[in-house]
């Protein structure tokens, strides 16, 4: 295998010419730029892109987290992301990971080998000190809504998301509200949770359980829950549903079923994605690719910030 010297030597230059060109250093003269890339072309010459990145100390390159890629949410999140790299120069690397931590380790160890210069979670499995272990090898950026000065964070406030769509229900005269969420487990999903609780405290009413409808994440969940929602002996007049999806499928099982919708069965989704705009459901709009288009921006950079960005409601025709 061919090194610089082979290309100093077939081009009858130094080998810090040879660096030069290679790094692209602008005071090179033309003649002995070209006689290193022809002798580069001769030789079949591979550059080593760990070591050209050891010696430019960045790759231009951002690695992004997300469980899960062929869902709506998070491919907002990752267009956002893409287009605002694309614009920079930089590429990406994308790590799906189902919420396994093993991955996320995964990708946390590629900043530290200099793999990537900085690592995106638009959702995470891993305890927040796992990712503040890893600051220390660049920018580590999460899209939540929780202040560290290690950790830069992009999100929009979900406790108070959460409490508009209650809000909007409440206004209607529905005191009997349940809710959809994907996970209880995560930083997020746990202030929606305190928003639900609180708000049927002010109307004086218990949180039950067998209301709150977990493992919500697909069209089909949609479907499972209303189906549950038919068996129960007490059930909820109104759902908020943490993405329009589950809502779109909630939806279309209503009609197949002839459960009338908001009569029966109010909705407000969550997204504002596509397919909420034509089935007409009410949603909090979340401006996801703004969301992704700044992590990108705090990726690259050492300066810890922590911003949120505005929602609002949609109404339409399921409340």
């Amino acid at each position: 295998m061919s090194n610089i010297r082979d290309i100093a030597k077939l081009a009858n230059v130094s080998v810090t010419t040879v660096s030069r060109v290679l790094n692209n250093h602008p005071y090179v003269k033309e003649d002995k730029r070209k006689a290193v890339w022809e002798a580069v072309e001769q030789l079949d010459y591979q550059q080593n892109i760990n070591a050209v990145h050891l010696s430019k100390g960045k790759t231009s390159v951002i690695g992004v987290v997300l469980p899960y890629i062929n869902h709506p949410y998070f491919s907002r999140l990752l267009e956002g992301i893409a287009d605002a790299a694309e614009s920079d120069g930089y590429k990406l690397m994308v790590i799906q990971t189902n919420y396994e931590a093993e991955k996320e380790i995964e990708a946390l160890d590629m900043l530290r080998l200099k793999q990537v210069d900085g690592v995106i979670f638009t959702s995470r499995n891993s305890p927040w000190h796992v990712l503040k272990e890893y600051r220390t090898y660049g920018p580590v950026v999460a899209c939540e809504n929780k202040l560290d000065e290690e950790i830069s964070t992009i999100f929009i406030d979900h406790y108070q998301a959460f409490q508009l769509g209650m809000n909007v229900l409440m206004e209607k005269g529905h005191r009997k509200i349940g809710y959809c969420i994907s996970r209880r487990k995560g930083s997020n999903s746990q202030k929606r949770h305190a928003a639900y609780c609180d708000q049927l405290e002010k109307l004086g009413e218990p949180v039950r359980d067998e209301w709150i409808f977990e493992k919500c994440l697909h069209m089909k969940d949609g479907a499972r829950v209303l189906q549950e929602w038919t068996k129960l002996e007490d059930a909820p007049t109104a759902l908020v549903v943490t993405n329009d999806l589950v809502a779109s499928g909630l939806l279309l099982e209503a009609e197949k079923m002839g459960i009338t919708v908001p009569e029966k069965l109010a909705i407000v989704g969550f997204d504002d994605q596509p397919l909420a705009e034509a089935l007409q459901i009410t949603t909090i709009r979340l401006p996801l690719h703004e969301i992704g288009a700044e992590a990108f921006r705090q990726a690259k950079s050492d300066q810890v910030v922590h911003k949120a960005l505005p929602f609002r409601l949609i109404e339409r025709k399921t409340v």
